[in-house]
């Protein structure tokens, strides 16, 4: 099979790479020790931290992959004609308001807010004479149900401008440890199928219902639970993006889009499904390392007062510095965390001595601990010491793990759409 040249934007330290290409020729599902026969190659990534002098991120990815065709710049300031031209675009860009400020006279492109960097993606697909064939691109799941104010107008704009574009879409939210997998992380993945392409072509001409049941990329990488065809809902995407970002989904106060779905020409198809899984589990007590590990891990005897505060239940009254005074309330969190369950959620506040509601605790023999930088690495499937450099803090590994995604989702979809396009 051919290769498919692959730009990676939003980089991070590269775990979109490391699901398409591999580590060392190695796969992340086999914990790198079997080899991942791939026709991906990355021809071209970007990554930069807006606010930072120094770019962590760009640093660890330069360390594993060189520096050749990696760009450490604003994607928004990089001219259209140095980034080349590629069959798959991947990326995990941020949740933000997606809404449209501007339309540009005389033009069918339209200006988002500024920063936003869904309308990067925008300004490559639209200004790119040779558009990708394919995009993979990752986001959190209430993606499908922001903003608050016109639940899912974020999404409907997403979706109405690949349409424009010439793409069929279709996404999922995918919790990686309904799949055996080592943290409990729920994203949306969305493909993306350029009408130049025969997927896009089968698309018109298949059943919604059997694409997302059985038939489809997602589907076949992540299979899931008989559906009622009674459970399907169809409904079309009404007027331009202008249009949406101001009139979406006022009237209601709950989302349209369900966690799975099919968009072709406008039309939606969207179901809630359930997963089907009947493999090994890896849970997060076969992760810990064996070699030891630092005393600045432990939990001090004199924070374990506060740990026990900050993880449980509270209803107290508190005051703002107003003098306004409110109830406060929120549920206890498992103290510590269970080793004999696939992970919580990682979240860049992850590292760090202090105490906090939210970071990981584990008991062992020696006690209580946190969670080391290679702990953090393996829950989402990344190579040990994949972030470790002179440069970079403990702290600083954490989070990246907590902005990073679970490799082996990106593995499983890869090699999906790899099989789609052999047949």
């Amino acid at each position: 099979m051919k290769k498919i040249t692959v730009v990676e934007l939003f980089a991070g330290v590269g775990g979109f790479r490391l699901g398409l290409e591999g580590w060392q020729g190695k796969s992340a599902t086999t914990n790198y020790s079997k080899k991942l026969p791939t026709p991906y190659e990355i021809i071209w990534s970007n990554q930069w931290e807006p606010s930072t002098k120094m770019q962590h991120a760009s640093l660890v990815y330069e360390s594993r992959w060189g520096k050749e065709m990696h760009v450490n710049q604003d994607i928004a300031t990089v001219a259209i004609k140095d980034i080349p031209d590629h069959d798959l675009l991947v990326g995990g860009f941020p949740c933000q308001d997606y809404s449209v400020a501007t339309t540009l006279k005389n033009s069918k492109g339209l200006i988002g807010k500024k920063g936003v960097l869904w309308w990067s993606i925008h300004r490559i697909l639209s200004e790119k004479q040779n558009k990708p064939n394919f995009l993979l691109l990752e986001n959190v799941d209430r993606l499908l149900i922001s903003p608050s104010s016109q639940r899912g107008r974020d999404f409907a704009i997403i979706l109405q401008s690949l349409n424009d574009l010439g793409y069929a879409v279709e996404w999922r939210v995918i919790n990686a440890a309904e799949y055996g997998m080592p943290q409990r992380r729920r994203r949306v993945f969305i493909f993306a199928y350029h009408q130049k392409t025969k997927i896009y072509k089968k698309l018109y001409k298949i059943e919604p219902d059997k694409w997302l049941s059985t038939e489809g990329t997602i589907a076949q990488a992540f299979p899931i639970q008989p559906i009622n065809s009674e459970a399907f809902q169809t409904f079309n995407l009404e007027g331009d993006i202008v249009y949406l970002s101001t009139n979406f989904n006022k009237k209601s106060a709950k989302g349209i889009f369900a966690n799975t779905g099919l968009m072709v020409n406008g039309t939606i198809t969207t179901v809630k499904t359930i997963p089907n899984y009947d493999g090994n589990y890896t849970i997060l007590g076969d992760l810990l390392q064996k070699s030891e590990v630092p005393s600045t891990f432990n939990i001090s005897p004199d924070d374990i007062d506060r740990w026990h505060y900050l993880k449980g239940a509270k209803n107290e009254l508190r005051k703002k510095a107003s003098g306004f005074e409110y109830f406060y309330k929120e549920g206890a969190m498992i103290f510590p965390d269970p080793l004999d369950k696939a992970s919580r959620t990682i979240i860049t506040g992850e590292g760090g001595q202090s105490p906090s509601r939210f970071k990981h605790v584990i008991r062992t023999k020696k006690g209580l601990r946190r969670l080391t930088p290679i702990e953090l690495e393996r829950l989402n499937m990344f190579p040990d010491n994949h972030t470790l450099m002179k440069k970079v803090s403990d702290t600083k590994r954490a989070f990246f793990m907590g902005n990073a995604l679970v490799v082996g989702v990106v593995e499983k979809l890869g090699i999906a759409l790899k099989k789609k396009l052999q047949k």
